[in-house]
This record gives structure tokens, C-alpha cells and sequence, in this order.
């Protein structure tokens, strides 16, 4: 097994029977690699590791528990809500080999917005940090949920450890604030319990929901895809298959992983893609504590990266980030936002590893895209699309466009969505099957996409399009500029005008400064009219600049 032998046999190029699955469900995959790489560590969180076996007997412990104690049936939806820990691998595991369907949770979401997807997802069971539990307390009479179950951050540790996390968290951090659910299950009982009770291994197939990974989507309100066993694992085959010019021969890789589990990016890309090459996937609870994700980057031999623009650029503008020893890092992938240009070129400079590029959706579970590892990886572009994966850029009525025209950027592939959960896919595909992504974009005369912007903000400036990628890729040129976002906010004359927030690298920076950068990179109708200074930019828990929400402010005070 630790020689792929199912990737070597595959011709290059696109393999034909990269869309066929390979298992049946998930199940399988999760105990192929428990059989072959038994030994080898599959979690670490702050100094703690599990290995393959120890997952999974525990991940057994915790679906004996489900299926025996809450009598949950097949197909039953259950939510995981809490930050990368240990306990997150072994609850989606579990209920997974308990035959139940994911619906991951932001642990940071309002009460209103627990409220609406548990409702949504009508979900029986919810696994959920202490830290956040008095949040679920406010809603729990007004959702479907029957069950819950309470972890505390340091539960897996075992012994004074664990007990000292939890004490520092809840009584010296004041982390925890007080909540009551007195039917409430604690997370060590139920692997304690479970483990004296008996798994039946449910019959799961391809065609059997994995995930409702709820998302904005395309259009308007948060909605679950629906993501099957089937789509997860042809996700899983594909990007093996990309990865595999990396992977070496009884040389686990070790991958840092400090976007959530519960993105669809983390969940796939490092928590599920590590099964099928016995990789070890460190887990960072908290990545805006940028000193201490930086200490935990220097314990660790790691060869793999995933992040999101804003995290990269974070850890380049930190001084002991260049002490980091990087002399195994093979590549770092970039995901959920635009890489741009100058922090791609800092941190090869910086790690001597390129930062690629990749692209994908929750709907497509997620990667479409991805630059190659071979080093023809093409700055600035979303790479060519991952074995199996069709894309194409169409217009508004549905036809499809010429190479360099812009459009919207549709797929179909193994990977891709049902749909969404109990609502009108009207306008979700266009005929033929194509899935509609919402970004614009356009694919040169190789092959490769690249993303102009989301159609939604897109900057209307007296009947041009302008796209905000583009403004803040300039404007994050300027070595005085930490971080930018560009939104498009009313005028008289010409519709919109763009307006840019920036934080400053360097506090000399002045706007006249910027004004005349633009005026040498950009033509006169994109250049920023209007130019703000913050502290910080909104972000997603995930580290995404949020334009929503500045434009929302800037709408309040006209």
C-alpha cells in the first residue's frame, strides 16, 4: 500500500477511470488505511498524537456509542461544531462509520444562524465545544435536535494535561461561559461507554449522503450541498493523483492543517485525503495566534501546507516566521480566495517552496482546479482542472465561450453536488449537467483558468466591469501595504466608484502614495477614488476578507 501501486498504473495524462469509484463508501477507505498504516501517527494537536490505530478504535468506541445509546438510524443528520482538535477526526469519523451524514458546524456561528441550519438540516445529534455551548443553549428548544454531546478543548489529552488545559481554559482564560443542557452527554463518557458496546457496520454505498456542507452558494442564503460518498472519494482519487509526483516511499508526508476541519477545503484536502497516503495532518486550534502557530510550525519536520491568502500573508509579516526551518516543505496550496502575485513570490522567496494555487467550492467538495507540482505552475492562474474534471466558461443564456473570453466558469465532474438540500435547483446547473460556480473567469489558449472575480462583486464604473482581484493584486505590490480589499460603493456620475480599505505595513504610508501607484499600474476608470485606512479588514473564520460587509458599512453612512 505505501507505494500507491493504483497510482502507478494509471497513464498520464487524464485517466479514464479517475471518475469511477473505487470504494464503495468512505467506510472502506477509512479502514484501508487503518489496516495499512496502523502504526503510523494520523493526528497531532498540541503535542498530543493519535495513531491510525488508535483512531480507529476510538472513532469505533464513539459510533458503537451512537448507534446503541441515541438509537440514531442511517442517514440521520448529525452536526460537529468546534475548532481543530483531536476530538473533531474522532467525531466525523465515527458518525460516518455510523452510517450518518455530516452537517459541519462553525463553532463562531450567532445562535440565529445554529438555529437556522440545524432546523434546516433537521439534525438529530450535535457534538459540540464547552466553549460554545451556551450559545446552543439559547436555541436548542426551537430545533430538532435530540441529543448533545460536550467536549472540553483538552479531553483527548489524557491525565494532568488534559485536566490543566481544561482548568486554564475554563476557570484562568474564562473561556467557557456558563451554560446548562442537563441531558447533555461529556465526550469521554461516550468513548468510555462506547467502547463496552458493539458496531454493526451499516451498509453504506456511493450514492448514500456524506456531508450537507452548508455554504452562501451561488445565489443568496446559506443551503446545504449535498455531498455522497461517492463525490468524496473520486475527490479523494483525484487529488492523490495530483499530489502524487510529491509522495515518497515510506516517507509520510506531514501536512499542517490550520484552516478548520469543518471548511470544505481542510476537511477534504487534510482530513480526508490523508487516509489514502498514511499522511500526518497537524492540527492548529487557533492560527490568529500567529506567535504561537509559528512555534508549533518549528516543532515539526512538515512537507505540506494548505491556507488561505490572508493566513500566508499573516506568517510572511511575522519576523521569527523566516526561522521556521523549511527544508522539507515540498509545496503549499493556496485556497478559498485569490493568492496574490506578491505573496506567492514572498513566500517562495521566503520557504524556497512554491505557493500554488488551486480552486474548487463547497459544491464540489471542493477542488476543480489546481496548479501542477511539476513546476509549470503558472502564477496567478487557478492551475488546469484535476483528472476527470471538465471546465469551460459560459455566457449568461448557457453558450459556451472562446479561449480569453470572460465568463462564468462552470464544471462537471464525479466530485460535483446533487444539489442542495431541500431546495430549488433552478439556475444551480446549466443544461448538459454544468455546474454553475458564480465566478467569472476565463481559460488561455493551454488550458489554464483564471479567475477575474465573483460575479457579485463585480464594480460597475459607468458601464465598464471592474473586479476587485485585480485592484487588490496591484495595490498589494506596494510594500507598504499589508493588506487591501476593493469594493465598489455608489456614485452619481458613473454608477460606482472604487473605493479601497488597506492596512498598513509600514505607517508612513500616505494616500497620496497609493493614489499615485495606481495611477502607474491601473487605467484611469480602476483606479481607486476613495481610499481608507483601518486597524484590520473583516475576515471569515478562515481567514476570507469579507467585501460584504464593507460594503454594507459604507452603504449605511450614505
Amino acid at each position: 500500500m505505501s507505494d500507491f501501486p493504483w497510482i502507478k498504473s494509471y497513464p498520464k495524462g487524464v485517466p479514464a477511470e479517475l471518475g469511477t469509484v473505487e470504494y464503495e463508501s468512505l467506510l472502506e477507505m477509512f479502514e484501508d488505511g487503518f489496516k495499512g498504516y496502523a502504526d503510523r501517527e494520523a493526528y497531532v494537536n498540541m503535542d498530543v498524537t493519535l495513531t491510525y490505530k488508535e483512531v480507529d478504535q476510538l472513532s469505533r468506541d464513539f459510533a458503537a456509542y451512537l448507534q446503541n445509546k441515541f438509537h440514531l438510524q442511517k442517514g440521520d443528520r448529525v452536526a460537529i461544531q468546534m475548532p481543530n482538535l483531536l476530538q473533531y477526526a474522532i467525531a466525523l469519523i465515527g458518525a460516518l462509520r455510523a452510517g450518518l451524514t455530516v452537517v459541519n458546524t462553525n463553532p463562531l456561528y450567532t445562535p440565529r444562524e445554529m438555529e437556522h441550519q440545524f432546523k434546516d438540516a433537521d439534525v438529530k445529534a450535535v457534538i459540540i465545544v464547552a466553549n460554545f455551548a451556551s450559545n446552543l443553549e439559547k436555541v436548542l428548544k426551537d430545533t430538532p435536535i435530540e441529543h448533545v454531546i460536550i467536549t472540553e478543548i483538552g479531553d483527548l489529552f489524557g491525565g494532568l494535561k488534559g485536566f490543566a488545559v481544561n482548568f486554564v481554559v475554563k476557570h484562568i482564560k474564562k473561556m467557557v461561559p456558563s451554560f446548562h443542557i442537563p441531558k447533555a452527554k461529556k465526550f469521554k463518557d461516550v468513548l468510555k461507554e462506547g467502547k463496552e458496546m458493539s458496531y454493526t457496520r451499516p451498509e453504506v454505498t456511493g450514492e448514500d449522503l456524506a456531508f450537507l456542507q452548508y455554504t452562501g452558494g451561488t445565489t443568496g442564503v446559506s443551503k446545504g450541498a449535498q455531498l455522497s460518498h461517492g463525490n468524496i472519494i473520486a475527490h479523494t482519487k483525484q487529488i492523490t493523483h495530483w499530489f502524487y509526483p510529491l509522495l515518497e516511499k515510506d516517507k509520510p508526508e506531514t501536512m499542517i492543517t490550520a484552516i478548520p476541519l469543518y471548511h470544505i477545503f481542510a476537511l477534504s484536502v487534510n482530513g480526508l485525503f490523508m487516509f489514502r497516503v498514511g499522511a500526518k495532518s497537524v492540527l492548529i486550534t487557533n492560527p490568529r495566534d500567529m506567535s504561537g502557530f509559528i512555534k508549533e510550525l518549528k516543532k515539526y519536520k512538515f512537507t505540506l501546507m494548505t491556507g488561505v491568502n490572508t493566513l500566508f500573508n499573516g506568517l510572511l509579516n511575522q519576523s521569527d516566521f523566516q526561522s521556521v526551518d523549511f527544508s522539507h516543505l515540498k509545496t503549499s496550496i493556496g485556497g478559498g480566495m485569490a493568492v496574490q502575485d506578491a505573496v506567492a513570490k514572498k513566500w517562495e522567496s521566503v520557504t524556497k517552496s512554491p505557493l500554488v494555487e488551486g480552486y474548487g467550492l463547497s459544491e464540489t467538495s471542493p477542488v476543480l482546479s489546481v496548479n501542477p507540482l511539476d513546476g509549470k505552475h503558472r502564477l496567478g492562474t487557478i492551475g488546469l482542472p484535476t483528472p476527470g474534471t471538465e471546465m469551460a466558461v459560459f455566457d449568461e443564456d448557457g453558450n459556451k465561450l472562446a479561449d480569453g473570453e470572460v465568463g462564468e466558469i462552470c464544471a462537471r465532474g464525479p466530485q460535483i453536488m446533487s444539489g442542495y438540500w431541500n431546495k430549488s435547483n433552478e439556475g444551480v446547473f446549466f443544461s448538459g449537467g454544468w455546474f454553475r460556480t458564480g465566478d467569472m473567469g476565463m481559460m488561455d489558449e493551454e488550458g489554464f483558468f483564471k479567475i477575474v472575480d465573483r460575479k457579485k462583486d463585480m464594480i460597475n464604473v459607468s458601464g465598464f466591469n471592474v473586479y476587485p482581484n485585480e485592484i487588490e493584486n496591484i495595490v498589494a505590490n506596494h510594500p507598504k501595504v499589508a493588506e487591501v480589499a476593493a469594493v465598489g460603493v455608489a456614485d452619481e456620475r458613473s454608477t460606482e466608484v472604487v473605493k479601497i480599505f488597506v492596512v498598513k505595513k509600514d505607517s508612513s504610508l500616505t494616500e497620496q502614495e497609493l493614489k499615485d501607484f495606481c495611477k502607474e499600474n491601473l487605467t484611469g476608470y480602476k483606479r481607486p477614488k476613495k481610499i481608507e485606512f483601518k486597524d484590520e479588514l473583516p475576515k471569515s473564520n478562515v481567514g476570507k476578507i469579507l467585501r460584504r460587509e464593507l460594503r454594507e458599512a459604507e452603504a449605511k453612512q450614505t
